[in-house]
């Protein structure tokens, strides 16, 4: 009988592993902080707001792991290179990334500045592109693989009618870089992988689980095309992103995971 048969449960086991998570202060970045805290890893937790970082520091402190807060968003190559420095001096290594640093910016075209298109482009795909390499030298340089999971959207796949032409083109190159890496090392160990989730429930979204008009309207019109029935919740995202965190996803690699309730599939 093989390990993962004897003990299928081993093959989440990250307990002792280094994971990096920028966006930390966010809604999916603290999701995945407490969720890897709990499972037993050692956190580098990086965010641009110093108190939003320190709470989500000390509540991962009180579920047990070792903590370190870098107050930097993966901004340039220098920030990147900063971020994984504070690992290794606290950890020696690097072992999981997650990447849920982010943005939007909803409008029409028409009425969208390039700059306001190019910094969207900037926070979700130049940013996750400079982080990835960074660790990804790392990892390398371990020679013992790794773990990257960067955050997509199912509007990487799917269009938008009300302004979204930033952040679909953004969502859609966090696919394509996904699959790229994942193709460049796949003999490597280093796996790389995308959490494509539809609306869940988050500080920008909370409008929409309400009990007015305009939420109760925008929600039944989403839910026509949701096969689950209901919108997401930050808990529904913690399975995905631990299967691709440990062993259990060693075998995928450039794969875009959609949590969706069935959103993409109609």
């Amino acid at each position: 009988m093989t390990p993962a048969r004897a003990n299928p449960l081993s093959l989440f086991d990250v307990r002792g592993k280094v994971a990096i998570v920028t966006g930390a202060s966010g809604a999916f970045g603290a999701l995945a902080a407490e969720i890897l805290a709990a499972a037993g890893t050692k956190l580098v937790l990086a965010a641009g707001k110093a108190k939003e970082l320190e709470e989500i520091a000390v509540t991962c402190r009180d579920i047990g792991a070792e903590v370190e807060p870098v107050n930097r968003r993966p901004a340039s190559e220098a920030d990147c290179e900063s971020i994984v420095e504070a690992a290794k001096l606290r950890f020696g290594r690097a072992d999981i990334l997650v990447v849920a640093s982010g943005k939007n910016d909803v409008a029409k075209i028409v009425d969208m500045a390039p700059e306001r298109f190019l910094d969207v482009m900037d926070a979700n795909v130049t940013q996750s592109w400079l982080m990835a390499r960074a660790v990804g030298k790392q990892m390398l340089a371990q020679g013992e693989g790794g773990k990257i999971v960067l955050m997509s959207s199912a509007r990487g796949l799917l269009g938008h009618p009300a302004g979204y032409t930033a952040y679909c083109a953004s969502k859609a190159a966090i696919d394509g870089i996904t699959r790229a890496l994942g193709c460049e090392w796949g003999p490597t160990g280093v796996t790389v992988n995308a959490i494509a989730p539809t609306v869940f429930r988050s500080p920008l979204t909370a409008w929409m689980f309400g009990d007015d008009d305009r939420a109760k309207a925008t929600r039944a019109g989403f839910l026509a095309r949701v096969p689950k029935g209901r919108l997401g919740e930050p808990d529904d995202l913690a399975g995905p992103l631990l299967f691709l965190a440990s062993r259990a996803s060693d075998f995928y690699t450039g794969h875009i995971l959609y949590a969706d309730g069935g959103y993409t599939a109609g």
